[in-house]
């Protein structure tokens, strides 16, 4: 099993996330936005997988561009967020390259370990 994280590690929801998954021994791959931002193809495949962009509409990053934003074509949006990666919901879990979850709850922690 092949666990990814993607984030900002100075999210604390990142952070919890990480904890969590260090308190229960489960071996994964962070994958840091800001050392690692991810393109346009990436962006593709987890909206493919979770049926929508994983943009956050809640965060200072988002509200900034939000009017950019809601009147981009999906390409636009792609770009936007690639330029803005903040914006990007985190944590994000892949396994086995497949997205599990975005943010940390029992059920995803639940899918982590089986």
């Amino acid at each position: 099993m092949k666990l990814k994280v993607y984030g900002i590690p100075n999210c604390d929801k990142v952070r919890d996330a990480k904890k969590a998954l260090l308190a229960h021994d489960i071996e994964f791959e962070f994958i840091d936005y800001k050392k690692t931002p991810p393109g346009p193809a990436l962006l593709e495949k987890w909206k493919k997988q979770i049926g929508d962009l994983p943009i956050n509409k809640k965060g200072t990053t988002y509200r900034k561009i939000k009017e950019a934003f809601e009147a981009a074509s999906a390409s636009e949006k792609i770009k936007l967020m690639c330029e803005n990666y903040s914006a990007i919901k985190r944590p994000l879990f892949e396994k086995n390259g497949s997205v599990i979850g975005v943010g940390l709850s029992e059920d995803i922690l639940k899918q982590i370990k089986s």
